[in-house]
């Protein structure tokens, strides 16, 4: 065998390994986090927030995503803008996993009480501002499958 052949061998392998130990996590699966930064509901949309995952993620019995993994994700929607104020609803955009962020797209998840009026809920508001604050514990569900 030539230095050649058994170079490329040796990268067909290693791709190949590196394929067939890809790991997917189904639409569907719940995602408890945990807040590691304050979000209010006077943030505008579209800002970023960071979270961690609060319990182990497992398909099959094999652990995905450990407790503590970083996730981030981003405000849906908010009463930063008075003239289209609607409640607070965060999303989680990006899970990091072995140092690279890897795009997820969930549900959107709304914290914090129902409103208060008949008013407010017809419309959609809720009274006051609304403060999530760091160690908060939410839920998302994953739309589309994962793969890292």
């Amino acid at each position: 065998m030539t230095r050649k052949t058994f170079i490329l061998i040796a990268i067909a392998s290693c791709a190949w390994i590196a394929a067939s130990s890809a790991a997917t996590i189904p639409a569907g699966t719940t995602l408890t986090v945990q807040t590691v930064s304050l979000v209010s509901s006077k943030d505008p949309v579209g800002r970023t927030f960071e979270a961690k995952i609060a319990q182990d993620v497992s398909v099959k019995g094999s652990v995905l995503l450990k407790a503590g993994t970083k996730v981030f994700g981003k405000i849906k929607s908010s009463r930063a803008n008075p003239r289209k104020s609607e409640p607070l609803s965060l999303e989680l955009t990006s899970i990091s996993v072995n140092g690279r962020n890897v795009a997820v797209k969930t549900d959107s998840f709304q914290p914090g009480s129902s409103p208060r009026t008949g008013r407010q809920a017809q419309y959609g508001h809720t009274a006051g501002t609304l403060t999530v604050t760091p160690g908060t514990k939410m839920q998302f569900q994953l739309v589309q499958a994962v793969t890292f």
